[in-house]
């Protein structure tokens, strides 16, 4: 029975029979290539590589990937089936030989080399204003979503007081499992509608001093803006350490000290943020080492109080 969904050995061996298509193959095997690259490769005219490209990718030599207004071609070196790569050693090893062939290598130096150049005009143009333009593309310090990735893909981590749940969200898809925890009714519902779509995030409804979990059930715990809601700040350190495995890890972001009183006053909080050696002394009485506490970077549109991140360990 005949495969129709390959080409005939045929059809591959016309698409092979010019020169200089087998010249094209024997660049973009290695190497990803415009139109305009490959003219200057090659030193031939723009329809004539157009056209040759055009045999190839409809003999499955080559595949094309959108790049803005034109396209890159690379041999399609994944999907060749074993008489195709036979085929195309072949022919490779007569093509390799040829002048044509050679000076045709000579010259991707010269064609990547300013590919390299263009890049580094581009970096030195818009060096003073690099970080509006990344912002654009890429939205405010979207390198520190990137962080996530390092995180344990099968940990368990724990939001302790996940209101919204915007932390939960940002971190279910690099662990294996998340337990979101808030005593708000209301909030717990705006988590659950924002976080439907992971399987691996579960919600209940507890408090931060009596927390709905297990000992040692959490290999991370997160207090995300919340220490400064809770009356006894020690006990809830302490009830995250219960609920932590061993050596598990435990992070805070608060607020540091301030003298906002409107933010006490018209947003609940109880405490108006934390002293750094105070959140220090309570990490100890609470049972945890290795702790480390910095301020965070203020953003350039943030207008509360400085932030601080702390990371401690279950001792």
């Amino acid at each position: 029975m005949i495969d129709r969904a390959k080409p005939p050995v045929f059809d591959r061996l016309a698409a092979l029979a010019d020169p200089i298509r087998s010249r094209l193959l024997l660049v973009l095997e290695r190497h990803e290539l415009t139109v305009g690259e490959l003219q200057a490769v090659l030193q031939l005219p723009q329809s004539t590589v157009s056209r040759h490209l055009k045999s190839l990718v409809e003999a499955r030599w080559v595949t094309a990937r959108g790049d803005g207004a034109s396209n890159r071609y690379r041999m399609a070196s994944r999907t060749l089936d074993s008489a195709a790569r036979k085929l195309w050693q072949s022919v490779r090893d007569e093509v390799a030989g040829l002048a044509a062939a050679q000076r045709d290598g000579a010259r991707i130096h010269g064609v990547l080399a300013e590919r390299h150049t263009r890049s580094q005009a581009f970096f030195a143009g818009s060096a003073a204003q690099w970080d509006k333009l990344r912002a654009e593309l890429f939205g405010e310090r979207a390198e520190l979503f990137a962080l996530l990735g390092l995180l344990d893909p099968s940990a368990t981590l724990g939001d302790l007081g996940c209101g919204a749940g915007h932390l939960s969200e940002a971190v279910a898809p690099f662990v294996g499992r998340v337990i979101a925890v808030d005593e708000s009714s209301a909030m717990l519902k705006a988590a659950r509608a924002r976080l439907q779509q992971y399987e691996n995030v579960e919600l209940r409804e507890g408090t931060i001093e009596k927390l709905p979990l297990g000992d040692r059930t959490l290999d991370i715990a997160v207090l995300s803006l919340v220490l400064h809601y809770v009356a006894d700040p020690v006990l809830a350190l302490a009830e995250a350490r219960r609920v932590l495995a061993k050596n598990g890890r435990l992070l805070i972001v608060d607020m540091l000290e301030h003298d906002r009183a409107e933010l006490v006053a018209e947003m609940g909080h109880v405490w108006p943020g934390f002293d750094a050696a105070r959140v220090v002394s309570m990490l100890e009485e609470a049972g945890f080492t290795d702790i480390r506490l910095a301020p965070l970077p203020a953003l350039p549109k943030a207008k509360g109080p400085t932030a601080f991140v702390a990371a401690a360990r279950r001792s």
